[in-house]
């Protein structure tokens, strides 16, 4: 890390510093964005919740503003007073440590926290196709594999364990970019040349929340919201398949959920992951907006900018540490990026 930046994050961390900037995020506010949440039971790499309970502490303490996603939507769309740098936590997919580790420690600071749930994986009829393809490399009885996906042949080979999981992260990344139809085969293709069979059931590092998890989560200040029955990449399904994936996912969480939220996850959340197609399905069935995987600010002038901004609200990535977190929050980044645009 250059000094100049070792400096800026130092900074960061004086009481008083990040407040002065506050003025930068008016009209404005910071969507975290997590998913896994370390747990060494059951061998889950993820969020350490030491440090997020020191972040929550940190927000706590210097005062910032904890908002639900439905609040900040209604806010940023002119029915409430504007945020000012507000701060507002999601989650995505539905695994079971955001119900058992996460959850509580949101409740612990008061802080709301909105989790987007695939609805096949939480009524047990499938598990992730990334989990899936980690699973296959992970028991495979060979060191080198040749798969097709899509119009692609991809040779894989590798002697340790750190060229493993590059091989596993490389082909995970190419599924995104071909149909689900194509990825779904390429993952059958991978198991076969590897020699192992999937499961039915998911191994318990990669198992869903169950439905009444979900409702003991919403006692505890979590709400929900619709992440597609099957979580693929909706811009590499048909039109259909699509209107099922958006349409079956809400009607099953407004039946096991007793608050869920008119706002959508896409899957992957990338620009070209969604469209046009997926805004129409939304915006006939009612939702107040969407949220993407794309780093931004949700801001008010870019959320009543066009009539499509409410389906496009950026999330950062929650960060590793303490410094890079209060960068995002405090007004550092959005000033950065107002540099950005006027240079």
């Amino acid at each position: 890390m250059g000094a100049v930046k070792q400096l800026l994050l130092n900074l960061l961390l004086l009481p008083g510093f990040p407040a002065s900037l506050k003025y930068v995020q008016r009209n404005c506010a910071t969507v975290f964005m997590l998913h896994r949440f370390r747990d060494t039971e059951r061998g889950i790499v993820g969020c350490d919740v030491s440090h997020l309970r020191r972040a929550l502490a940190y927000l706590v303490k210097y005062n910032y503003e904890f908002v639900t996603l439905i609040d900040l939507f209604d806010r940023l769309a002119g029915k409430g007073p504007q945020p000012r740098g507000a701060v507002a936590f999601t989650i995505d997919d539905g695994y079971i440590d955001q119900a058992t580790i996460a959850a509580p420690v949101f409740a612990e600071f008061g802080c709301p926290v909105t989790t987007f749930v695939s609805t096949g994986f939480l009524d047990g009829k499938l598990w992730f196709w990334w989990d899936q393809i980690e699973h296959v490399f992970e028991h495979a009885a060979c060191r080198s594999v040749r798969v097709r996906a899509g119009d692609t042949v991809l040779e894989y080979r590798w002697e340790n364990e750190s060229q493993r999981i590059r091989a596993q992260a490389e082909l995970t990344a190419k599924c995104k970019h071909v149909s689900d139809a194509e990825k779904l085969a390429a993952i059958a293709r991978l198991a076969q040349e590897a020699g192992v069979e999937i499961p039915e059931s998911p191994p318990p590092r990669c198992a869903p929340m169950s439905w009444e998890q979900l409702r003991k989560c919403e006692e505890m200040g979590m709400t929900f919201g619709p992440h597609t029955v099957t979580h693929p990449v909706l811009s590499r399904t048909t039109r259909d398949a699509t209107d099922y994936e958006i349409t079956e996912s809400w009607a099953r969480l407004r039946a096991e959920a007793r608050s869920p939220v008119p706002i959508f996850c896409y899957p992957n959340g990338g620009w070209e992951d969604f469209g046009g197609r997926e805004i129409a399905v939304l915006r006939r069935l009612g939702f107040v907006g969407a949220v993407v995987g794309e780093p931004g600010y949700a801001d008010a002038m870019a959320f009543r900018h066009g009539q499509d901004d409410r389906f496009k609200v950026q999330r950062f990535s929650f960060p590793d540490e303490l410094p890079h977190m209060i960068q995002y929050v405090s007004g550092v980044e959005r000033f950065k990026q107002m540099l950005r645009r006027s240079a």
